[in-house]
């Protein structure tokens, strides 16, 4: 064994113990975006009963809430956060990339490109779909109000931004310019951007703006199942785009507060039946072919399209969507 390999053996093996050895207790704080605070309020639970079984030691998840890109920024800013689970690759890639506090390949350490479950953009109308909204074409009539948080801050605004993107680009043979032309018409609908998915929720379900509410699949479902079905009605699109919200390790906040073991085993269950099934639970489509065969009759039947199809790589969808003077800048003007 190097010198090299035995010091770094030697560093996981302090680090490990250390964490163990904290008076039996040790804290994790998860960064997430805004849609997924039941997600994590019932899977903190059950990754401390399985980790207090596993080796004794009491863990206690705090969780951080927020716009997707506004958690990454707060990452990068200094908030130390052992792990992050946000809405998109992008985001965590930020991370590396602006603040160098996990590596580049951060998305090959876990199953899946580190997305342990998948989602997709629906739509939530009021009770007896009073516009008659069906598809993506709906939302660009006159006198339709769309409610969609802002794609600057907003990870599933981004993912909203593109599903519409998408359905516009297949619609015309990938003509972008008359994708550009649908965005357009769809942001005139839109009269306020709130900062994340939540908050559109919010200013949809609670304050009663808007005909209609563009928002994840676990949210719409949420929103229809748990907040009043004798109040909305989901509507699926005719395509949508397939959602992949990721997850990593933040290695050196982790490796600075000694709880890269813990961290590492958090995210890692999150891919167990019981962290799948948690998640299927709440309305995120599971990875585990069993678990996703078992809530198979909770989710909607849709045609998805993936971001590699209508937009390339999050790199590339960044730059010529969301970064300044990008399509959205271009096309976007406040009511």
């Amino acid at each position: 064994m190097s010198k090299k390999v035995l010091s770094a053996f030697v560093f996981l093996l302090l680090v490990v113990t250390s964490g163990l050895a904290q008076g039996g207790k040790v804290t994790l704080l998860n960064a997430s975006y805004d849609p997924t605070r039941e997600l994590y309020q019932d899977y903190n639970a059950a990754f401390a009963k399985y980790w207090k079984g596993k080796t004794g030691q009491t863990v206690e998840v705090q969780q951080s809430h927020g716009g997707s890109s506004k958690q990454a920024r707060a990452v990068i800013d200094g908030l130390e956060a052992d792990v992050v689970t946000l809405a998109l690759a992008y985001d965590v890639d930020a991370i590396s990339e602006k603040a160098n506090l996990l590596p580049k390949n951060w998305q090959s350490r876990l199953p899946n490109n580190s997305s342990p479950y998948t989602s997709t953009i629906i739509f939530l109308v009021r009770k007896g779909n009073p516009k008659g909204i069906k598809d993506w074409d709906d939302l660009v009539r006159p006198g339709v109000s769309v409610i969609t948080p802002n794609p600057k801050t907003s990870g599933g605004a981004r993912w909203n931004y593109l599903g519409a993107w998408g359905y516009a680009l297949k619609k015309s043979g990938g003509n972008d310019a008359n994708a550009k032309d649908f965005i357009s018409r769809l942001y005139k609908n839109v009269p306020v951007l709130d900062s994340g998915a939540r908050g559109a929720t919010t200013t949809f379900v609670e304050r009663g703006i808007g005909d209609v509410l563009i928002a994840w699949e676990n949210e719409v479902l949420l929103g229809a199942n748990d907040l009043g079905k004798d109040k909305f009605e989901i509507v699926i699109p005719s395509v949508s785009i397939l959602c992949e919200p990721t997850v990593s390790v933040v290695d050196k906040v982790v490796d600075k507060r000694g709880t890269r073991a813990v961290a590492q085993a958090y995210l890692e269950y999150l891919y167990s039946p019981e962290g799948q099934e948690i998640a299927a639970k709440r309305y995120y489509r599971p990875r585990s072919d069993a678990v996703a065969k078992k809530y198979s009759a909770q989710f909607p039947k849709i045609k998805l399209f993936t971001l590699a199809e209508i937009a390339g790589d999050w790199q590339k969808a960044q730059k010529t969507h969301f970064a300044d003077e990008g399509v959205f800048d271009q096309v976007y003007q406040p009511n």
